[in-house]
């Protein structure tokens, strides 16, 4: 018996890509433009939410195709997020001075209205019920 096909980013998850995906660019420029200007000033911070961008970038694409590969490429780089956000954001509450500037996921995602901290357990949730075959009814 086939497996069935994991649509993760069909209907509703369409929804989810898009989030991802304004994301992704929001955090792609802030870090572009904090590395390029005032890495001097924070460069652990500037360079995680680079990496964070890159992750945002890497869901989004994951969850655009689809798929088996798509779903596991996926969940890891969502996993991957949610330990960022959950370890820099309690990091920038503990050692404030590592994070002097807002980053993705400085403060469990304040700047971005706690969205990176929500998003990474709704894009689980996605990902399992597209799995669970429950994405397109």
């Amino acid at each position: 018996m086939a497996r069935p096909e994991v649509s993760t980013g069909t209907g509703p998850g369409r929804i989810v890509v898009a989030v991802y995906g304004v994301l992704a660019l929001a955090a792609t420029g802030r870090s572009v433009l904090q590395i390029t200007e005032y890495l001097d000033r924070a460069p652990l911070a500037y360079v995680l939410s680079a990496l964070a961008a890159v992750i945002y970038i890497v869901a989004t694409v994951a969850l655009a195709k689809g798929g088996a590969s798509g779903a596991r490429v996926a969940t890891g780089a969502i996993l991957v997020e949610a330990v960022g956000v959950l370890t820099v954001g309690t990091l920038s509450y503990l050692q404030p001075s590592l994070f002097p500037d807002k980053t993705v996921w400085s403060h469990y995602g304040s700047g971005y209205g706690y969205l990176p901290l929500v998003l990474p357990f709704v894009g689980l949730w996605w990902i399992h019920r597209a799995r669970s075959g429950h994405s397109a009814r």
